[in-house]
C-alpha cells in the first residue's frame, strides 16, 4: 500500500477523541561509497508505516505501526488513545484542535530527472571512477566518492479537514583524499552536503568541466598541507567560507533558538540553551549585519516543504534581523507553552517519530562585499574553509571548530598556506564581531543530512545558504 486515503477509518476514530490525524510516510535512500577506484558499499533502505495522533483529554499522543492492515491500524489508534488518557492525568498544559491547523495541497521537489533515471549500478561506476582519478599518486593514501539518494513521500489526513502531500527528492555528494608524507596525513574534501533536486545533480560526477577543476584542487590541497607549517596560535580576523560558516550558523544560531530546548525538553540528551524566553524581542545576539532567516519555501534547499508535520503552513520569517532576537524554532504547541513567536518547524525524521522543534532551511541572508573586498580589509587575519571537528557546550555557547584548510592573509593579501587551523569563542561575542558579510556572489546552497536530537532519536536533513563572512578578533589557535 503505498500512500493510501483513511478518511473512512478517521471518521470512524474521530467519534471516541477530540481530533485524531494519520501520517503516512514512506522513504527509499540508497547510500553508495566507492574507495580507491573499487566500491566499498551499497546499501538501500526502506521505511514504511503510519503515525496515528490523537487529541483527548486535551493532551496529544501517538501510536506507529508497519501494520496498516484494519486490525493493525486500530490497534495503533488505541494505544494512541491510552496514551492520551495516562498524559492527561499529568497535564502541564491543555490543547484544542486549532492546533492542527485545516490545511490542504501538494508540494513536490523540483526535479529534472527522477532518481529512477539511472540505475545505483551505473552511479556506482561513476564514483568508482570519480575515486580512480582522485588516487592520483603515491603519496594519496585514500580517496573517496560518496553519493545519497534520498525519496520521501509524506501523506496526510485529519478529522478537520487537512489533507495534504509533499513528495521529496534528496541527493547528497561528498568526495575527498587524504595526501601522506613522512607519517604526516592531510584530508580534503569538497564538503558534504546535499540539496532538493533530481538526479540531475550527479550528472556533474561524469567528470564535467568543474568536478575535474575540484578534484584537482582537492588533490593538490591535500599534497600542500602535508607540507605547510602548522596554523599559528594567536588572535586574528577570521574569514569563514560557506561549507565553514554553515556549521557556524547551525550550532551556535539554530540548536540554541529551539523553543523546545529552552522549555528543557532536551536537557537529558543533547542540553539546553543560553537563550531564555525574555530575550525575544530584545536581545541583540550579534551585530547589526547579522540576519538570519527561516525558510522552507527556498527553491532547492535540503529542508523545503509547504506544510510542517503539524500541517502548519510554511512561511519565511526572521529569526534575528539587523542582530536582534526576533524569534524561536518552535512549533505551535512550543509557541503555546511559552507564549512566544515560532515557525512551522514540526518535523518527524519517520513513521515511527512525533514530530519535535526542528530546524529547517536556517540561512544567512547575504550581505554586499566581496570576498576580494574582505581579504583587502584585513591586516593579519587567516581564511578558513570545510569543517573537520566541532564542539559546543550544552547551552549552545562555547565552541571550538575545526577546518581542513587555512590561508593566513597578511595586508590584504591571501599568503601562507597552513594545516590544522582551529579557532574558538563564545555565541554572542563571536556573532558581535561579525565585520562583513558576503554578496550573492559568494553564497552557497549548503546543509547537512546528518542532525540528531531527540529521545528516542531522530536524525533529520537541514538545509543552510549562507555567504562568505568576516570576523574581527578571533582565537586562532593550530595543532592535530
Amino acid at each position: 500500500m503505498l500512500i493510501a486515503n483513511w478518511q473512512n477509518q478517521i471518521n470512524v476514530f474521530a467519534e471516541c477523541c477530540e481530533w485524531v490525524g494519520v501520517r503516512e510516510y514512506r522513504e527509499l535512500t540508497d547510500t553508495l561509497v566507492a574507495k580507491n577506484g573499487k566500491g566499498e558499499s551499497s546499501h538501500r533502505d526502506v521505511s514504511h508505516g503510519l503515525m496515528i495522533e490523537v487529541l483527548l483529554h486535551g493532551q496529544f499522543a501517538y501510536a506507529a505501526t508497519t501494520d496498516l492492515s484494519e486490525v493493525g491500524i486500530q490497534q495503533a489508534f488505541s494505544r494512541a488513545l491510552d496514551l492520551a488518557h495516562e498524559c492527561s492525568k499529568y497535564a502541564l498544559n491543555t490543547f484544542t484542535d486549532s492546533l492542527r491547523p485545516a490545511n490542504s495541497g501538494h508540494y513536490k521537489t523540483s526535479a529534472q530527472q527522477t532518481l529512477d533515471s539511472y540505475s545505483m549500478g551505473d552511479i556506482h561506476r561513476r564514483l568508482i571512477r570519480l575515486s580512480s582519478e582522485l588516487n592520483a599518486g603515491e603519496d594519496i593514501a585514500d580517496a573517496w566518492a560518496y553519493a545519497r539518494l534520498v525519496s520521501t513521500q509524506i501523506f496526510f489526513q485529519s478529522s478537520n479537514g487537512s489533507q495534504w502531500q509533499q513528495d521529496f527528492t534528496i541527493v547528497s555528494k561528498d568526495f575527498g583524499v587524504t595526501a601522506e608524507k613522512g607519517g604526516v596525513l592531510q584530508s580534503r574534501s569538497l564538503g558534504l552536503s546535499g540539496r532538493q533536486c533530481g538526479i540531475e545533480v550527479l550528472d556533474e560526477i561524469n567528470f564535467q568541466t568543474s568536478i575535474k577543476e575540484s578534484a584537482q584542487r582537492i588533490v593538490k590541497q591535500a599534497r600542500d598541507l602535508v607540507l605547510a607549517p602548522e596554523c599559528p596560535s594567536d588572535t586574528r580576523d577570521l574569514i569563514l567560507m560557506p561549507d565553514q560558516l554553515y556549521l557556524q550558523v547551525h550550532e551556535s544560531v539554530g540548536h540554541p533558538l529551539e523553543l523546545d530546548r529552552i522549555l528543557g525538553d532536551e536537557r537529558n540528551y543533547a542540553g539546553w540553551s543560553f537563550i531564555s524566553p525574555d530575550d525575544f524581542g530584545h536581545l541583540q545576539y550579534g551585530a547589526e549585519l547579522m540576519n538570519i532567516s527561516f525558510d522552507p519555501t527556498a527553491s532547492g534547499a535540503m529542508a523545503s516543504y509547504a506544510f510542517d508535520d503539524n500541517g502548519v503552513a510554511a512561511n519565511k520569517e526572521y529569526l534575528i534581523k539587523n542582530g536582534r532576537l526576533l524569534r524561536g524554532i518552535g512549533g505551535v504547541e512550543s509557541q503555546q507553552r511559552l507564549a512566544l513567536p515560532g515557525v512551522a518547524c514540526a518535523r518527524a525524521s519517520d513513521w515511527n517519530r512525533p514530530p519535535m522543534d526542528r530546524m529547517a532551511n536556517i540561512n544567512m541572508e547575504p550581505g554586499s562585499s566581496t570576498l576580494e573586498e574582505m581579504i583587502a580589509a584585513t591586516e593579519k587575519g587567516i581564511l578558513m574553509a570545510t569543517n573537520r571537528s566541532w564542539s559546543i557546550d550544552d547551552y549552545r555557547n562555547k565552541f571550538q571548530f575545526g577546518c581542513e584548510y587555512g590561508q593566513l592573509i597578511e595586508n590584504g593579501r591571501l599568503t601562507q598556506l597552513v594545516k590544522n587551523p582551529n579557532y574558538k569563542g563564545v555565541t554572542k561575542t563571536f556573532w558581535h564581531n561579525l565585520k562583513m558579510v558576503g554578496d550573492n556572489n559568494t553564497l552557497e546552497v549548503c546543509g547537512s543530512p546528518y542532525c540528531g536530537k531527540g529521545e528516542p532519536n531522530q536524525i533529520i536533513r537541514v538545509g543552510h545558504t549562507v555567504p562568505a563572512c568576516l570576523f574581527k578578533d578571533i582565537e586562532i589557535f593550530g595543532g592535530a
